[in-house]
């Protein structure tokens, strides 16, 4: 089972900012979040963390070895990074929900990122089958990670919600990817 949690809340999270690559550490809720999750799903054989210290101080919260993975980085949102997301132009967020080649200056296009999470996936496909393998990610790369399980495109990001620290599940069967759960909470 691939078991995709999104990070802790940050202070960037809080204040409604897109955040993207900005490496912001967990705020006092997100820690507290991240230890109560762990404390919900228990061991698990094998966890992989995004580089970003959200992330890494989330997956440290299990007490386990934590694999570092690039693929799993959040997408970089160029020149709007850290701003409001009230305060992004409407014309940037057209573009981003109807053309997945558009890339902001300076950042990335959901394409690109859908290309590496999506060979990230299929990488994880055989060894998660009949083992628990905790990603710890963001937004973004989940949401991506879902859309492959369920085999939908991009359109499935502005269609769907994730929580902080929330808990997706793909149970990997031989016949292939099945969502198990969406957007788990657990309560802290």
């Amino acid at each position: 089972m691939l078991i995709l949690l999104r990070h802790g809340r940050t202070r960037l999270n809080e204040q409604g900012r897109l955040q993207g690559r900005i490496d912001e550490p967990l705020d006092a809720v997100g820690a507290a979040q991240a230890v109560a999750t762990a404390a919900a799903l228990g061991p698990v054989d094998e966890v992989i963390a995004s580089p970003l210290a959200r992330a890494q101080q989330t997956a440290a919260a299990f007490g386990q070895p934590i694999v570092t993975d690039e693929r799993w980085i959040e997408m970089s949102y160029g020149i709007y990074e850290g701003v409001p997301q009230g305060d992004v132009p409407s014309e940037a967020w057209s573009r981003w929900m109807t053309d997945p080649d558009w890339v902001p200056e300076g950042g990335e296009s959901l394409a690109t990122l859908d290309v590496r999470v999506r060979e990230a996936c299929e990488e994880l496909r055989q060894r998660a089958i009949g083992r628990d393998v905790l990603i710890v990610s963001h937004v973004s790369p989940i949401k991506t990670a879902v859309a492959w399980a369920l085999g939908v495109g991009l359109e499935f990001s502005w269609r769907s919600h994730l929580s902080h620290a929330s808990i997706c599940r793909i149970d990997l069967r031989r016949t292939g990817p099945i969502l198990f759960s969406f957007n788990e909470v657990v309560a802290t």
